[in-house]
């Protein structure tokens, strides 16, 4: 199997050296080669934003916990134009529904369930999956419960679904509930509002310095929505409750081992500060056992790093998809 490559830095000047130190010249699919896409499910539609040929089975892209797929708006620009990206909000995120009323958000069960519909809607055959944080976890849990219809998966900074102890989980399950029924009846008269300025700061304190100022107003162009005061979050508040349905790290690498495809994962240096600091790497060591090729490279940048720095990691996507 492969062994890690370590990117070096890049700035946003040094793209097309970027790409040629690892020997790519290929067309772009370019920044205003999108157009809006909805998805009809039963509980209503799944928003995304459609990059690049319609007449080709698309890339499917999921993107991270409570962001939405404007995560992908500067890395897809970047990549092949032989290739089409379909990058779509999460439920309950971005301009995609939110669950009826008295339905809970299993944050990783349902997303895997998601990808299954819109495989079988279309009737794709040998997908290749994109994901970012939450996203990859899904494509990570689909690519092991369809292992042999999955043709490529591309994860960045997350190795498999985050995994929790279960005596936290057993601790934290009743607050868990309560916090769920509390936001499930709290009116949108009774929801914070900010003034756009306002917005943009919070979050970029949120994110802890994951992403800069300009990869937030990306992300708030389908994460806020305005009312009469200014503006709310537009993502379902019920998806705060995120420890229901979370894995324990012995059922994490028994999916593992059931993926079969070529992988790709990109690790953010530092990325993502996980509770576990050598499970990552046990996850990817448990692919290479029965993956057809797993590429590993690590990368400098946040967690966020395709929406911060795209640059440095579009190459690496790029390599992978055109290496057959």
């Amino acid at each position: 199997m492969a062994q890690a490559r370590v990117a070096t830095a890049v700035n946003l000047e040094d793209k097309v050296t970027a790409k040629t130190t690892i020997g790519l010249s290929e067309p772009m699919l370019g920044e205003n080669n999108w157009s809006e896409f909805s998805i009809d499910v039963p509980w209503g539609t799944v928003a995304g934003k459609w990059w690049g040929c319609r007449n080709k089975q698309p890339i499917l892209a999921l993107h991270g916990w409570q962001d939405n797929c404007g995560s992908f708006d500067r890395l897809c620009p970047l990549l092949p134009s032989d290739y089409a990206v379909l990058a779509i909000d999460l439920p309950g995120h971005g301009n995609s529904s939110h669950y009826p009323a008295g339905m809970q958000y299993f944050i990783f069960w349902d997303g895997i369930c998601l990808i299954r519909r819109i495989v079988r809607k279309y009737n794709w055959k040998n997908v290749t999956l994109l994901g970012h944080s939450l996203g990859g976890a899904l494509t990570f849990m689909y690519a092991a419960s369809f292992p042999d219809e999955v043709h490529k998966l591309i994860n960045i900074d997350i190795a498999g679904p985050t995994v929790r102890g279960v005596q936290r989980m057993a601790e934290g399950t009743g607050k868990a509930l309560d916090k769920f029924l509390d936001y499930e009846t709290l009116p949108e008269s009774k929801q914070p509002c900010y003034s756009y300025e306002e917005m943009i700061k919070l979050v970029l304190d949120a994110y802890d310095g994951s992403v800069d100022e300009q990869s937030v107003k990306i992300l708030m162009k389908r994460g806020m929505k305005p009312n009469q005061k200014g503006f709310l979050f537009a993502r379902d508040l019920r998806l705060k409750v995120s420890l229901l349905g979370l894995f324990t790290a012995e059922q994490t690498l028994a999916y593992a081992r059931q993926i079969r495809c070529k992988v790709l994962n990109i690790r953010g240096v530092p990325g993502m500060k996980f509770e576990s600091t050598q499970f990552y790497a046990e996850v990817i060591d448990t692919l290479k056992k029965q993956a057809q090729h797993v590429v590993y490279v690590e990368v400098p940048g946040t967690h966020h790093l395709h929406l911060v720095t795209p640059e440095r990691v579009a190459p690496h996507i790029t390599q992978f998809l055109l290496n057959k």
